[in-house]
């Protein structure tokens, strides 16, 4: 059973930084497709990051440049670093991971209906 739970978030002012992490059970394997997703209520959840089983990165347009996607050596701990924060970054984060494969596993395609596991999310909010 995987288990995710994530951590870090917070309220910063535009311009800062905040790194995310996603705490992950055992049982998430190397061949697990791992993201990061944010969802603004009332709106669709959108990919923000990806890191694929060859440690391939994708990030959405929005956040390239500013954030780095990134796990752990022995992939208990993923992480999101958001640098050059802006309000519209603000929503509730979430970490997933799924067995995709690394094709799939890519900024814009990696849909959130393609993972079965979440964590609880964690608010990032930037005024």
């Amino acid at each position: 059973h995987v288990q995710l739970v994530e951590s870090g978030g917070g309220s910063v002012q535009a311009g800062g930084s905040l790194r995310l992490s996603c705490a992950v059970s055992h049982s998430v394997y190397s061949s697990y497709c791992m993201c990061w997703f944010r969802q603004v209520e009332g709106k669709e959840r959108e990919g923000v990051a990806c890191i694929d089983t060859d440690l391939g990165t994708s990030y959405t347009n929005s956040v390239k440049g500013r954030s780095t996607i990134s796990l752990d050596n022995a992939r208990d701990n993923l992480y999101l670093q958001m640098n050059s924060l802006k309000p519209e970054d603000t929503a509730m984060y979430f970490c997933a991971a799924d067995f995709v494969s690394p094709s799939w596993c890519r900024i814009p395609i990696a849909k959130s209906e393609l993972f079965n596991y979440w964590g609880q999310g964690t608010q990032v909010t930037v005024s």
